[in-house]
């Protein structure tokens, strides 16, 4: 085997030629260090399934393959906009994301929201009693920002040590956002102005709310109305634009001092374009807010985060729902993706010709725009065809995946 060393992006690729020939029975790499908590099935979608022993754990197939194998060495990432939900389904997914990330910034669009600190000092520790055993993931807490946050829980929630951020959700524009903002500037700006003196990141949801803006306006129209008039009254003010869908949040994230304002990004929204949601029929599994957008808001996504900028990073939006509640006539809004982020990531960036530059997008501009120190540990990604599972089975139901039944190129696993 030969290495070959990239230093000044500190990404190891590793080449060897080799014949390699596997069965689909895989022994679990691809599942990291915490493992799975509910076994995989692969079937026929949308053909119901029947419920699986949780204690029972397979990996994902591995595609026979013959050839040249590929290896990337990362430091090992984090997830700077994760869904983790609670109960059940906490439970259910919260392996999945452990098992690739170190660390995730948890969003806090529960029922109820997580409003307080004493609030989310407690989820985290539900969070934490979920974890698989052996397991070193690092929940970061938010809180959700609503009409009523006062300027003293910002105090409390920077005193915490465990929230890092306030996530501002405009009240109705997507999942269980009713409780949050209705007027910024007139109810919540001397809460804002505290967050600026305690040095707290303001995480948005980037969409306007207003019925006669058409949806997929809404995050242009935003930037104009709320965003860039926030910047340009509290220009001190940490803020990032969560999973930015179009070519004007990339101008704008562009246009702003570089570690003042930056923006997360999704594997949804870099391999997907709008027409995902319709091709074969309404695809119920690919249908998330910000909803996806025309190919051309797409590339310029792909553009940005590639171009080595460190205004851009990791974000999955990993949202997961239960089968029933996305195939249903009003089905919700969310795709589950922790599964298969990285190996999506790694796909945008081989595709662009920009693989020395995907371990700054996934593991240190996250971090550094934070504050927080770079991880230490390690992951690899192997170019190994696996195929995705087609769902994941728990008591309560069935959860599909992102990419479900198909085959991809890159596989993650613990060094």
């Amino acid at each position: 085997m030969r290495i070959k060393r990239l230093s000044r992006f500190r990404l190891s690729i590793w080449i060897s030629i080799l014949s390699i020939s596997r069965d689909t029975s895989y022994p679990g790499e691809a599942l990291g260090s915490c493992g799975a908590f509910g076994m995989v099935k692969a079937v026929a979608f949308p053909c119901k399934a029947s419920i699986l022993p949780s204690a029972k754990i397979e990996a994902p197939s591995q595609v026979k393959v013959k050839g040249a194998r590929m290896e990337l060495s990362l430091t090992r990432p984090d997830d700077w906009h994760l869904h983790l939900r609670d109960g059940d389904l906490l439970e259910a997914v919260v392996p999945h994301s452990a098992g690739h990330f170190e660390r995730g910034i948890v969003m806090p669009n529960l029922k109820p929201p997580i409003t307080t600190t004493a609030a989310a000092v407690a989820y985290r520790e539900s969070i934490l009693k979920a974890l698989p055993a052996n397991c070193d993931f690092t929940p970061l807490m938010t809180l959700y920002l609503t009409d009523k946050t006062s300027p003293n829980e910002i105090k409390l929630a920077r005193n915490s040590g465990v929230v890092f951020a306030v996530k501002l959700y405009p009240a109705g524009a997507t999942t269980n956002s009713q409780d949050g903002v209705t007027d910024l500037f007139g109810k919540c700006l001397h809460v804002l102005e505290e967050m600026v003196e305690q040095n707290m990141p303001l995480l948005v949801h980037g969409e306007v709310t207003d019925p006669e803006v058409d949806v997929f306006d809404r995050e242009k129209v935003f930037i104009d109305t709320v965003l860039r008039p926030l910047i340009q009254k509290l220009p001190r003010l940490k803020v990032v634009m969560e999973h930015i869908t179009t070519m004007d949040a990339v101008r704008f994230v562009e246009s702003c001092d570089e570690g003042s304002v930056a923006a997360t990004v999704t594997p949804q929204h870099l391999v997907l374009n709008r027409n995902s949601l319709f091709q074969g029929g309404l695809q119920p599994h690919n249908y998330c807010l910000p909803v996806l957008k025309r190919e051309t808001h797409r590339q310029a996504i792909v553009s940005a985060v590639t171009s080595g900028s460190k205004n851009f990073f990791l974000g999955t939006d990993s949202a997961p729902h239960e089968r029933r509640r996305k195939e249903c006539p009003c089905g919700c809004a969310g795709i589950y993706n922790a599964p298969v982020a990285l190996s999506l990531y790694a796909k945008v960036f081989e595709e662009a010709g920009a693989l020395d530059k995907l371990e700054a997008f996934t593991s240190f501009n996250g971090p550094d725009f934070y504050g927080l120190p770079r991880n230490t540990s390690k992951i690899k990604l192997r170019k190994t065809p696996w195929k995705v599972p087609e769902s994941y089975s728990f008591s309560f139901g069935d959860i599909v995946p992102m990419f479900a039944g198909q085959t991809l190129d890159w596989l993650p696993s613990s060094p």
